[in-house]
């Protein structure tokens, strides 16, 4: 999911999604340790998307108390 698409999602969506991303990114972190993991890059997007979604609500959360 790109940066733009994450921004277009609203606040509920955004915590769904990153919830969503958290379990996604523990299942993988387990399939990595039991060596079942095809694709070692999904690892990293993974947490690459956890970071922007976090990233997205932490700016909306600043943004609220500032204005």
């Amino acid at each position: 999911m790109r940066i733009d698409q994450i921004r277009a999602l609203s606040d509920e969506k955004l915590l769904e999604e990153e919830q969503e991303t958290h379990r996604e990114l523990l299942n993988l972190r387990i399939r990595a340790a039991t060596r079942q993991l095809s694709n070692p890059n999904e690892l990293r997007l993974a947490r690459q998307k956890l970071a922007r979604l976090k990233t997205v609500i932490t700016a909306r959360q600043l943004q609220r108390g500032q204005s």
